[in-house]
């Protein structure tokens, strides 16, 4: 006998469109890659639902209705789910199903004000939910998973000029008092996933026997506020810049391509639930494998 629940019906969501979208593959937690269709803020999700009884049954139900959701869900302690979208309608009034019933739905001009986000600690999703009420037995309910993408439309940073009329650039400095003075200098704070990183290293002070130097980018989760909060950090990339001992005035020239890597748009205190952050770090390991490093927040945004 089995002790398993199995539902009398099965439910069925299609989307409209669906197969000519753009589509984001994900590996899901059972090892499992998924193919989620990509929407944007402001579109309508529309689609179809098909509800077949098994082996010919009759189904009574107390209604069929379909949700479009927006949830946050957290494991930090134990999984926790805090919806920030909720939209309803009803496809059917009870009545007793004997044969496949289809029914449309659409959730017009949906304010999407998330991109979707699945990490270690934190799943941001958007989904459709279709739920089957009964009278004398749980309810039945079927989710179909879309991806949304928040495109953010920047204009150009130009660099500023100061009194001097000299371009002023982004800085970031490495130094030990008479013995070290690095300074990382790149052209702007925000970037598109697309985009790259251009700019110059320049050793003012090498006193130090340095062996090379490393140049990452760090994506760090934070989800919940203090004393429970939970940082999780991720190199996305390192490679060496540097291998040998530097000399005063050098300068290495940097040019880093972000397109080529699994990286995600800045999330600021979404939902006062988590933020996601990428820190350019700059590293250099002395010959006594002593480590020196500075860490520089950069913006990252999705233009297209």
């Amino acid at each position: 006998m089995s002790l398993f629940f199995k539902a009398p019906i099965d439910i069925e969501i299609r989307l409209d469109g669906e197969e000519n979208r753009s589509h984001v593959e994900l590996v899901n937690n059972q090892g499992r890659t998924e193919k989620l269709p990509i929407y944007k803020d402001g579109e309508s999700v529309k689609g179809l639902v098909t509800i077949r009884t098994k082996e010919g049954r009759k189904v009574e139900h107390m209604g069929i209705k379909v949700q479009l959701l927006g949830s946050i869900e957290t494991n930090t302690d134990s999984i926790t789910s805090s919806d920030f979208l909720t939209l309803a309608t009803e496809l059917a009034a009870p009545s007793t199903l004997t044969h496949p019933e289809s029914y449309s739905f659409e959730f017009k001009n949906v304010e999407k004000q998330y991109e979707s986000y699945r990490g270690k600690n934190v799943k941001l999703r958007y989904f459709v939910k279709v739920f089957v009420s009964r009278r004398s037995a749980s309810e039945i309910t079927r989710e179909k998973e879309l991806w949304v993408y928040q495109i953010v439309d920047l204009p150009m940073e130009s660099p500023i000029k100061d009194d001097k009329s000299k371009a002023t650039t982004v800085k970031m400095d490495v130094g030990i008092l008479d013995c070290l003075h690095i300074e990382f200098e790149y052209s702007k704070s925000k970037y598109s996933l697309k985009d790259v990183i251009v700019g110059k290293i320049y050793f003012l002070l090498a006193r130090l026997k340095i062996k090379h130097m490393e140049l990452s980018l760090m994506r760090r989760e934070t989800v919940g506020v203090p004393p429970n909060q939970v940082n999780d950090n991720e190199t996305v990339v390192r490679f060496e810049i540097m291998d040998g001992a530097p000399v005063k005035g050098e300068t290495i020239p940097i040019r880093l391509f972000l397109g080529g890597f699994d990286l995600t748009p800045t999330y600021k205190d979404v939902n006062k639930k988590f933020s996601v952050r990428t820190y350019l770090s700059l590293v250099l390991i002395d010959e006594d494998a002593r480590r020196y490093f500075k860490q520089s927040e950069i913006f990252l945004y999705r233009d297209q």
